[in-house]
């Protein structure tokens, strides 16, 4: 009794300060993730580093409900979209992870601001990211985490990398 005990309250624990599994919902992460992939999310690497290009992080859009998108702009990162191609500080950004000759429409120039993130879905035209005004700039205290692993399907586990997994 008293292991089981302690097994509940470690994995309490974990899943309250270490470590949450997440379902994606939508194609927004095309063709990075797939809907009804599970995986985990590191809930403490961002108690230590700061959010990076390319990251891939769950964040609260509103109560009971997360979402899952990229990196694209750090706070003082200057963004903008100008003809289906993404530029961050007026540098054109590489993104080897976008579906091939994804068409986007122009956005900005925005600059993000202290403590903010700019985030956007590797599906450009079916992702509700920080260029729809419901969601903006998103808090860094919003996030929730980094994804780092898809263990489900057990077919298609995989380590999350910032780069084409």
């Amino acid at each position: 009794m008293r292991s089981i005990l302690i097994a509940i309250v470690l994995a309490f624990l974990i899943r309250l300060f270490l470590f949450e599994v997440f379902v994606v919902e939508g194609r927004s992460m095309y063709p990075t993730l797939h809907e009804a992939e599970r995986l985990m999310v590191n809930k403490f690497i961002y108690r230590f580093n700061e959010p990076q290009l390319g990251d891939i992080v769950v964040f609260k859009f509103e109560p009971g409900r997360d979402f899952i998108k990229r990196v694209i702009g750090v706070s003082g990162s200057r963004v903008e979209i100008k003809n289906s191609k993404l530029y961050i500080n007026n540098q054109l950004y590489e993104e080897p992870y976008l579906p091939g000759n994804m068409e986007m429409s122009d956005f900005g120039p925005v600059e993000v601001p202290p403590g903010y993130l700019f985030l956007m879905g590797d599906y450009r035209t079916n992702s509700m990211d920080s260029r729809d005004p419901r969601v903006g700039f998103v808090s860094r205290e919003d996030l929730k985490g980094r994804a780092f692993f898809v263990f489900w399907p057990l077919w298609d586990t995989r380590v999350i990398t910032s780069e084409v997994d």
